[in-house]
């Protein structure tokens, strides 16, 4: 047998102490979306006549990941009965089932969830349904850690959506919600997802967000200005939106690159999916860290045994 060269001998040492990064060979970018769904209510755009137009833009767009804000319980297993591609994780703002959802659908054939938790963006972050910054409803984030099985990489997806009236509760959410990601493993690639109900570029909050150290904006990671309208229409067509602001934002932090980004104007004869257009992007991660299948399986079995031991906080979690 050969003895290794010093040289090659250090190569490997260093090759092995590496070998939960690899790079992304040959896989194909993440198909992102972020879509405020509206909350079901009566006519007019209620969600019965709204959900075969969201469902059609899904199954149109096949994003592999989306964030929804707004939607309750009934309007989610709606869509998981249309699209039985994805599944989804989420709890209700209020605890359990009740109030809106802050879910992550995922292409369940691409991605496997590997960890889940979520915060109230309160002072009590911990506790269900908590509001302490002015804000008459209830604000959370729901976060989850996937692996890719195209490259056995693992990234962040974070999805909220802050408070629409309070200026201080919407900086307050935006310091909690970093100072919680800051504890991610600096080495897996983040994706921060959601409805701000700040503009773009011209809000504290997305100054905060978009600093050196926190996220980077993937419409403004293309070199784009801001666009002529902005993604909160109110029904009122494209008209509503002329004027107002970007407000729906898929955010990157770590080894990601945006691709594309788009902001969504899909009607079907009139009837608009939701008060909101979504946005997508298309993201490329780039080196990135995978975890052992043993170490994998673990973490998944404690999720679910965690899950068990907590129904009246957990509504929806990976499948075991």
């Amino acid at each position: 047998m050969k003895h290794l060269s010093q040289p090659l001998t250090a190569l490997l040492v260093t090759l092995l102490a590496l070998a939960g990064t690899s790079p992304r060979a040959g896989a194909e970018p993440l198909d992102v979306m972020t879509f405020n769904l509206r909350y079901a209510h009566p006519a007019p755009n209620s969600w019965e006549q709204r959900r075969p137009v969201v469902s059609a833009l899904l199954k149109r767009e096949g994003p592999d990941l989306v964030g929804t804000q707004e939607g309750v319980h009934a309007q989610l297993t709606d869509l998981e009965a249309d699209l039985p591609d994805y599944e989804w994780i989420g709890t209700g703002r209020d605890g359990g089932l009740k109030g809106e959802f802050m879910a992550i659908f995922y292409r369940s054939s691409r991605l496997d969830a590997l960890e889940y938790d979520r915060f109230w963006l309160s002072d009590t972050p911990g506790i269900a349904g908590s509001r302490t910054w002015g804000n008459r409803f209830a604000r959370m984030v729901t976060w989850v850690k996937l692996r890719d099985r195209q490259t056995q990489c693992e990234f962040y997806v974070v999805n909220t959506h802050f408070d629409h009236e309070v200026q201080v509760a919407r900086e307050k959410s935006a310091d909690l919600l970093l100072e919680r990601v800051a504890a991610f493993d600096a080495t897996v690639p983040a994706l921060l997802l959601g409805d701000f109900n700040a503009a773009a570029a011209a809000n504290p909050v997305y100054d905060r967000l978009t600093a050196p150290v926190a996220f980077v904006d993937s419409w403004r990671a293309l070199g784009r200005a801001e666009p002529p309208f902005g993604t909160f229409h109110d029904f009122k067509r494209m008209e509503g939106a002329k004027g107002t602001a970007r407000i729906d934002w898929i955010l990157t932090r770590g080894a990601a690159r945006t691709r594309s980004a788009e902001i969504l104007t899909y009607a079907h004869a009139g009837q608009y999916p939701s008060d909101h257009f979504p946005v997508v992007a298309r993201i490329e991660l780039g080196t990135c860290r995978s975890t052992s299948a043993r170490a994998s399986r673990i973490r998944a079995s404690c999720l679910v045994g965690f899950a068990k031991e907590n129904r009246h906080v957990r509504d929806r979690l990976p499948p075991s």
